[in-house]
């Protein structure tokens, strides 16, 4: 069986795009009416997140650093294991 390797950067960049886009649509939403309990607990969970517009900038780019880390970090340890 030939040797599957993940690269890393392409997933730590898709991941930090999902990331993004889903804190997006929550502070869009939240600020609408729609899943104020998820976006309440968003505010808790995140340091820099909330309802304003530069509240959800800086959720969103809190939410891509976080996840560009996890996913490259989750690529790089497969890669080491495979």
């Amino acid at each position: 069986m030939a040797k599957t390797e993940l690269n890393e950067l392409a997933i730590g960049y898709a991941a930090a795009i999902i990331a993004a886009a889903g804190m997006l649509l929550l502070g869009i939403g939240g600020n609408i009416g729609f899943y104020s309990g998820a976006a309440q607990q968003m505010q808790i969970w995140h340091m820099f997140f909330s309802l304003s517009i530069a509240g959800i900038i800086t959720g969103i780019i809190e939410a891509a650093i976080m996840s560009f880390i996890a996913g490259y970090a989750f690529a790089w340890i497969y890669n080491k294991f495979v």
